[in-house]
C-alpha cells in the first residue's frame, strides 16, 4: 500500500496544480438508456434507445476534449458502453467492456470520464455486454481537430455518419443470447441498415451540386463485412479511424465489422437522384439496401428499388485485398499534433515479441466455442482491472495464452480467463493467422497499430519481407481474409487491461477474445490514472 500512498499525495498536487492552469474543455452529456419501439423495417421492434433515439446521440468533440458522460440505465439487465478506436490514454477502468468496468445495475447511472487525448478521426459507440448490440444503442463519435492543427483538405460543405450494419429483423437480442448460451450457433442476419432504416429509400441525404461533402462510415454490425458506395460518384478516402490517408480514389469501399472510413464525396454528376447502396461481402446470399443521395435542383423525386445492383467484381477477395494494401498513411500530414503523422519511423523499431494468433472452432461438452490459440475465454467474477488494481488472487492467472498456436493445431479447446502480459513500452509483432473460409475481424481497445502486411495463406518469417515499413495504415481494427493472415505492429505505450477481441459478435460471446496486461513496475500517475472515485465495485472487488 506504500506506492497508493505516495499517489495519493502526488494526486493532491496534481489536483491543485489543474486548479491553477488552464485545462482542455469539458463537454457533459446526459444519457437515458431505455427500451422502445424501433422502426428498422417498417414495423415495431424492440430496440435499445439512448434519449429516445436509435441510433444514439452523436458525439461532438475536438482533441483533448474532456467528455463527461452520466448513463442511466433504464433496461432490466445490466449495461455497459465501450468506445470503439477511442485509445483512453491511461484509463481502461473506463473501456465499459467487462473485463475493465462493472456492469451498471438496472435503475443505476454511472459517469464516465474519457479524453479524447491526442486524437482525431471516425469512431463509434456501442453496448459491450450480452448481445445488445443486436438491439442497437450505438452511435456515431467524431472528434475534430484543433483549430490551429491543419486539415489535409477543405472543409467540406457538409459532414454527414453513415452507421452501417447486418440485422436480425425476427429475433430479440434476448433469444439471440439464450441461443448462444445453449451452445448453438446463430442464423445470419437477414438485413442491412443504413442509420437505422432497412428499408431501400426511406432515407435520403440532400446535397448541392459542385459541393463537397464529407461522409464518416462505420460498421456497427455483428458479422458481415460491406461493401459502400455512392453510383456513379468517385469517393476519396481521407481519414481511417484517426489516421490521414494517401487521399486515393475509390468507387466502392469494403467496410469490415468494427472498422470506420472517411471519405469526401463532390457533388460533380448530372442534378438528379443516385443510390447509395451498403452490400453485404463474401456471403452466399447477398443482402443490400438503398438511401438516396438527392440532388437540390433534381426533378427526379424517387429511385425504384429495381435499381440497386448487388453485383460485384468477379473475385472479391482478390480485389478486397488489393484494396486493403492500397490504403496507407499520408507521412505529411499533420494528425492530432502540428508535427506530421510520418515522423514516428515504426519500421525502424526493433520487435522485442512476436504473438501468432489463431482463431478455432469447436464444441466442448456439446456446446459450440470459438477461440485463440485453443484458448476460449470466460468473464470471471470480477473485472479483471478491479482484480489487478486490488491484487485479488484467483481470478485470472497471466500467461494463461501461450504467444503462438498448437504446432498441427490438435488438442481441442480449453475453457480459461486469458489474459497476456506485456511490458510498457514493448515494440510487438501480432499475426492474425486465419485458416477458417471467413473473413474475421479484430479489434484492440486502447491503441493503434500498423497494418503492415496481409496476404493468402500461412505467415512465416519469410513474410515479413514483403511488409510495408514505410507507410502503412494506422487503425484499431483490421480484418484477415479468408485462409489467410495480417500482421501489424504495436506500440505498447499505454498502460492497461486491454480486450482484444473478435469483431464477428458470437465469436467475441463465445470465446474468441482475450485481455492484454500491459505492466509497469513503475506506479506513476505519467503512465496511469487512479481508480475513479465514482468506480463501480462488484464481485469479489465489491467491498475493496
Amino acid at each position: 500500500m506504500g506506492w497508493w500512498l505516495k499517489y495519493c499525495g502526488l494526486w493532491t498536487m496534481v489536483t491543485i496544480i489543474s486548479l491553477v492552469q488552464a485545462e482542455d474543455p469539458y463537454r457533459f452529456f446526459d444519457w437515458r438508456v431505455t427500451y422502445g419501439n424501433i422502426y428498422p423495417l417498417g414495423i415495431p421492434q424492440r430496440g435499445i434507445l439512448i434519449n429516445g433515439q436509435f441510433p444514439g446521440p452523436e458525439i461532438y468533440s475536438v482533441t483533448n476534449d474532456n467528455l463527461i458522460i452520466n448513463v442511466h440505465n433504464d433496461l432490466d439487465e445490466p449495461f455497459l458502453l465501450s468506445w470503439n478506436g477511442v485509445q483512453l490514454r491511461k484509463n481502461s477502468y473506463q473501456d465499459g467492456v467487462y473485463g475493465t468496468t462493472c456492469p451498471i445495475p438496472p435503475g443505476k447511472n454511472y459517469t464516465y470520464a474519457i479524453q479524447v487525448k491526442d486524437q482525431i478521426g471516425s469512431f463509434f459507440y456501442f453496448p459491450s455486454l450480452a448481445f445488445h448490440k443486436a438491439a442497437g444503442g450505438f452511435g456515431g463519435l467524431r472528434i475534430l481537430s484543433r483549430p490551429r492543427i491543419p486539415v489535409p483538405f477543405p472543409e467540406p460543405a457538409g459532414d454527414f455518419t453513415f452507421l452501417i450494419g447486418d440485422w436480425y429483423s425476427h429475433h430479440d437480442h434476448k433469444n439471440l443470447k439464450a441461443l448462444l448460451d445453449r451452445g448453438h450457433r446463430l442464423p445470419l442476419p437477414d438485413k442491412v441498415l443504413i442509420n437505422g432504416h432497412g428499408v431501400s429509400f426511406s432515407s435520403s441525404l440532400t446535397v448541392q451540386k459542385g459541393k463537397t461533402y464529407r461522409f464518416r462510415i462505420s460498421n456497427v454490425g455483428l458479422q458481415h463485412s460491406l461493401n459502400f458506395k455512392i453510383v456513379d460518384h468517385q469517393m476519396k478516402l481521407v481519414e481511417v479511424e484517426g489516421t490521414h490517408t494517401i487521399q486515393s480514389m475509390y468507387s466502392s469501399l469494403d467496410i469490415h465489422v468494427g472498422q470506420s472510413y472517411s471519405v469526401l464525396v463532390t457533388m460533380d454528376q448530372p442534378e438528379k437522384d443516385y443510390s447509395i447502396v451498403v452490400a453485404t461481402r463474401f456471403a452466399a446470399k447477398k443482402i443490400l439496401v438503398g438511401s438516396t443521395l438527392h440532388y437540390s435542383n433534381s426533378r427526379q423525386s424517387m429511385i425504384s428499388s429495381a435499381s440497386l445492383s448487388a453485383r460485384g467484381p468477379a473475385d472479391e477477395l482478390d480485389w478486397s485485398i488489393k484494396q486493403a494494401r492500397s490504403i496507407r498513411t499520408n507521412l505529411t500530414a499533420s494528425g492530432p499534433r502540428p508535427n506530421p503523422q510520418g515522423s514516428y519511423h515504426y519500421g525502424r523499431i526493433n520487435i522485442s515479441r512476436t504473438l501468432v494468433l489463431e482463431s478455432s472452432a469447436a464444441l466442448v461438452k456439446r456446446k459450440q466455442r470459438y477461440a485463440i490459440n485453443g484458448v476460449s475465454f470466460v468473464q470471471s467474477d470480477t473485472p479483471l482491472k478491479l482484480a489487478d488494481y486490488f491484487n485479488i488472487r484467483g481470478v485470472f492467472k497471466v500467461g494463461s495464452i501461450p504467444d503462438q498456436p498448437r504446432r498441427g493445431g490438435g488438442g481441442g479447446i480449453r475453457l480459461d480467463t486469458t489474459v497476456m502480459d506485456a511490458n510498457h513500452r514493448a515494440f510487438i509483432e501480432i499475426v492474425f493467422q486465419n485458416r477458417e473460409k471467413i473473413v474475421q475481424s479484430y479489434h484492440l481497445d486502447g491503441y493503434s497499430f500498423w497494418v503492415v502486411g496481409m496476404d493468402r495463406g500461412t505467415w512465416s518469417h519469410a513474410s515479413r519481407r514483403e511488409y510495408n515499413l514505410m507507410d502503412a495504415v494506422s487503425r484499431s481494427t483490421t480484418q484477415v481474409y479468408p485462409e489467410s493472415w495480417t500482421a501489424v505492429y504495436v506500440a505498447l505505450d499505454n498502460v492497461g487491461m486491454w480486450n482484444l477481441r473478435s469483431e464477428f459478435w458470437a465469436r467475441q460471446y463465445l470465446g474468441q477474445q482475450l485481455y492484454i496486461r500491459v505492466y509497469s513496475s513503475v506506479h506513476s500517475l505519467r503512465d496511469e490514472y487512479l481508480l475513479p472515485k465514482n468506480a463501480l465495485l462488484c464481485g469479489r472487488a465489491s467491498n475493496m
